[in-house]
């Protein structure tokens, strides 16, 4: 199986964090952030990832991505190409017919992807993405309907779910990518209204790298969890 990996990102909100390299190559514990998600392809079988990525940073990428038994196919963007476009551009370089895993460069999760897929082929829609609880950033305060406050909770779950990243796409989903633009704007909002677009909920690790704080949580998990420095 193959998979797509959007990697385009640059990494300006991290700042001098990111030490010049692209987002999804800042090292984290070590290594660099899209790395594990390689590895973690790797254990699901795939043999052949299409990194999507800023024009010029071609080597760089198979350089820092190869390594751990699956093979690192680049595509440049020559100008910027949206998250969408990105995924069609790396998808036109695909040896096989069948569905694909697609993520961002610059999430970490603990997602089981042979289970993922499966419940995508079991659901039979053009796409499968993945969903995480919504957790929120700010602590609430609870009230009673007489404006009493009974309590407070920090970074209390809310009752949502918000995209994580991570699909399967088919067929369908693929032909429909935008050449320009984000696909969450186009091709899943049209999907969804078609009843195409399914759901994997996951309540597990789920980890973004934007800003220095994201960094910082991220390298805490990988010290934390040093198991996940293995290939």
């Amino acid at each position: 199986m193959e998979a797509l990996l959007l990697a385009g990102g640059k990494g300006e909100r991290l700042g001098e964090a990111a030490e010049g390299r692209p987002k999804p190559l800042v090292l984290v514990g070590g290594r660099p952030l899209a790395s594990y998600q390689v590895a973690q392809l790797a254990r699901a079988g795939v043999t052949r990832v299409i990194v999507a990525c800023s024009a010029g940073f071609e080597q760089l990428f198979q350089a820092e991505l190869g390594g751990v038994g699956v093979e690192i196919v680049t595509v440049g963007e020559r100008e910027p190409l949206g998250r969408g476009g990105g995924l069609r551009l790396a998808a036109a370089e695909r040896k096989e017919s069948g569905p694909v895993f697609a993520l961002n460069g610059d999430e970490l999760l603990d997602l089981d992807l042979p289970q993922l897929l499966e419940r995508h082929l079991e659901l039979g829609g053009a796409a499968t993405i993945v969903v995480s609880p919504l957790v929120s950033h700010l602590g609430v305060v609870e009230l009673e309907d007489d404006d009493t406050v009974t309590g407070f909770r920090e970074g209390p779950r809310l009752p949502h779910w918000v995209n994580s990243g991570v699909y399967v796409l088919g067929e369908e989903a693929l032909e429909r990518l935008p050449d320009r633009g984000d696909h969450e704007a186009s091709t899943f909002p049209e999907l969804a209204q078609e009843g195409k677009l399914k759901a994997f909920r996951h309540e597990g690790v789920w980890l973004t790298v934007n800003t220095p704080k994201d960094l910082r949580r991220a390298e805490e998990f990988i010290a934390a969890n040093p198991e996940w420095r293995q290939a």
